[in-house]
């Protein structure tokens, strides 16, 4: 029997120690929400399949969402399987298990449902007008700093938009800050996108997809990435003074604290720089010190502007 949870820990490192923190029904939202943006990116990703084919995917599987239970689930997941998009297994288990994911969804509350499948939609859309841009050889290059924000908004900023609706739904106390975070959603995603594409630009060039614009220095992209981490760390904190449950708080607090090491790693030592084991559990402990003491989560905003 398929499980959720094994799911998301075969196709994710952040989100697999991020998404268990959250509060139920949150969580199970998330999860979902997740997985389904894990397949539309498997579609964008796949290097193997021509551009028209990743584009009808992408389309196919935007359609599914609005009758996540027809048949055509099971006959479009087999055949995405056995077209091998990628070599990735946990991206092809998941794949494999779209029938079940998307049952799984469907059992979503009504407002959870339209909430990710709405966002889900808009972002395999944005994808399909990337993937439409690759070459023959299929790379994509980005062209200024513009289009390089363009895509982190389709692949990233939307996730934070959509998860800042679902942490809003059903969470009364956080009314008062729901401007506030609505505003800094989209850069909480993007900050967390360019770190990655910093931090993986070699492995990219390699597969094709050159997401650095040739012409633009690398010191705006970086500025970039931490003037958006400083938007991800006022986020967090205005969930952390508004009262938010721990785990939520603890969910963007996570993968911000992560991002913020990961970019000093990269500066310093170039892209393919990765944080420890040992760092990423310290970072852990430290999140979790805080919280129980009622200290600001994430000190770094903070300390900047002394």
């Amino acid at each position: 029997m398929p499980d959720l949870d094994q799911l998301l820990e075969k196709t994710s490192r952040t989100f697999a120690l991020s998404i268990p923190l959250l509060p139920e029904p949150t969580r199970r939202e998330v999860t979902l929400a997740y997985l389904l943006f894990r397949i539309a990116d498997t579609f964008e990703d796949a290097a193997r399949w021509p551009r028209e084919r990743r584009i009808a995917a992408l389309e196919d599987f935007s359609r599914l969402l609005e009758e996540p239970t027809s048949e055509a689930v099971r006959r479009l997941s087999q055949r995405w399987v056995a077209e091998l998009p990628l070599e990735h297994e946990g991206y092809l288990e998941l794949l494999e298990e779209t029938p079940f994911v998307l049952a799984e969804f469907a059992s979503l509350s009504a407002e959870g449902r339209e909430l990710v499948k709405v966002h889900t939609q808009r972002t395999a859309h944005g994808m399909a007008g990337f993937v439409a841009r690759t070459g023959d050889d299929g790379e994509l290059s980005l062209a200024d700093l513009q289009d390089l924000r363009d895509y982190c908004y389709v692949v990233a900023g939307i996730v934070g938009e959509m998860l800042t609706e679902l942490f809003l739904l059903r969470r009364e106390p956080l009314a008062e800050v729901a401007p506030y975070l609505r505003e800094r959603s989209r850069l909480f995603g993007e900050a967390l996108q360019l770190v990655n594409i910093l931090k993986d630009a070699a492995f990219d060039a390699k597969e094709g997809r050159v997401y650095l614009p040739r012409d633009l220095p690398r010191s705006q992209v970086f500025d970039l990435a931490h003037q958006d981490l400083e938007a991800a760390t006022e986020y967090t904190l205005a969930l952390q003074r508004a009262g938010a449950e721990k785990g939520l708080v603890a969910f963007n607090a996570l993968p911000a604290l992560l991002a913020w090491a990961t970019l000093d790693k990269v500066a310093e030592e170039g892209p393919g720089a990765k944080i420890s084991r040992e760092q990423l559990w310290s970072i852990v402990a430290e999140m979790d010190k805080a919280l129980d003491e009622g200290r600001p989560v994430i000190e770094r905003a903070a300390a900047r502007r002394a």
